[in-house]
Order: structure tokens, then C-alpha cells, then sequence
């Protein structure tokens, strides 16, 4: 059975208008998250795409995005990625992430995660989730590699 942010982004990520309101859920239920005001263009099994607009309150001193929003961006979009790869019964939570800033980051920006399958759901586990983030010239603007803890859930 796929997770729920899977299954409502199924249900709804057919059009625009879904792929709004699915992201406005997510913010609702991560209201961190809404600071960017992020739109989720894509979510399936080992993949999510986020995409942003530069707009004046996710900017810096210099007039590109900050480097902290785009840390958000990437951990959104690899969170969504590892709730929809991984299976029933486990549970994730980010553990660690290591970025690299390569290029000044303008204009709309994406950002594309992707995770592998777990080998054993019966284990907890490292997951890495690794996330580029591209500029409207799909010139990589930045990276991130997040360690996800996965492990399976308790049952009490």
C-alpha cells in the first residue's frame, strides 16, 4: 500500500490546480515548509520534484535565493521521496544532510530527489535521499545527500 502523501498526490497531482492544493496540504501539515511557498510537481516511488520562485522573502544580501531555503527545499523534496519509496509498516526521519552550493541560485529553481528502494524493511536502516537543485538554464545550482533514518515502526 502506498503512504498517504503518495496516494493524495495521486489522487490530486493530475492538474495544476491538484498539484496546488496537494502542496498546500503538505505546508498545512509541515507548516515550516510553507516559507517557500513550494509547488510539488511530481511524486512517485524513488522520485519527487519541488519547484520554487525567487521572490523577495527567500533572498539574501546578494539578490539570489538563500541558501537556507534551498535547504528546505531539498529536505521537502527528499522527505516526500522517502515516504513514498519506502514500505508499510517502517517510518523515516531526516538524520543528517551535506549540501554544496555551485552556482548562484536565481529565477524558478526545481529540485528533483531520489531514493533507492530499502533492502530489508525488517531493519533499520541509512537511506540516502540525493538532491539536485537546477535553474530555469537546468544548470545544477545545488546539491544535497540527506541521510534518512529509517527503521520499522514500533506496534505497541
Amino acid at each position: 500500500m502506498a503512504s498517504q502523501a503518495l496516494q493524495l498526490f495521486q489522487k490530486y497531482g493530475r492538474s495544476n490546480l491538484g498539484r496546488w492544493f496537494f502542496s498546500r496540504l503538505i505546508c498545512w501539515r509541515a507548516p515550516y515548509f510553507g516559507s517557500i511557498s513550494p509547488r510539488i510537481e511530481r511524486l512517485e516511488t524513488g522520485r519527487c520534484d519541488v519547484r520554487i520562485r525567487q521572490r523577495r522573502r527567500l533572498q539574501n544580501h546578494i539578490g539570489t535565493v538563500h541558501a537556507i531555503a534551498l535547504c528546505n527545499m531539498a529536505e521537502l523534496s527528499g522527505g516526500l521521496a522517502t515516504d513514498a519509496t519506502i514500505p508499510p509498516g517502517t517510518r523515516w526521519i531526516p538524520k543528517g544532510m551535506t549540501v554544496r552550493y555551485l552556482k548562484k541560485a536565481t529565477g524558478t529553481l526545481t529540485a528533483t530527489a531520489r531514493v533507492p528502494a530499502i533492502a530489508d524493511p525488517t531493519q533499520a536502516q541509512d537511506l540516502h535521499a540525493h538532491v539536485e537543485v537546477r535553474d530555469a538554464q537546468n544548470d545544477v545550482v545545488f546539491d544535497a545527500d540527506i541521510t534518512m533514518w529509517v527503521s520499522p515502526k514500533k506496534t505497541d
